[in-house]
């Protein structure tokens, strides 16, 4: 089972990981309310999803780009 959740993290996008490590609580929490808050919202929160998804991946490239100048 922890192969399979090891594996979901690394090619999932890392938005709820993220977001836990911002606000210091668990990862499985934010897992868990983001699925709940999913069915409620009729999935109208994964464009929320997405777009953090993309925000984190500029942000990276932005980062890796800096470094390269720099170093």
């Amino acid at each position: 089972m922890e192969f399979f959740r090891r594996k979901l993290e690394q090619s999932a996008f890392g938005v709820c990981a993220w977001l836990a490590d911002r606000m210091g609580i668990p990862r499985s929490r934010v897992r868990m309310y983001f699925i709940y808050l999913s069915c409620l919202s009729l999935g109208s929160s994964l464009l929320f999803y997405f777009f953090a998804a993309f925000w984190l991946n500029v942000r990276n490239y932005m980062r890796e780009g800096r470094q390269r100048l720099l170093g």
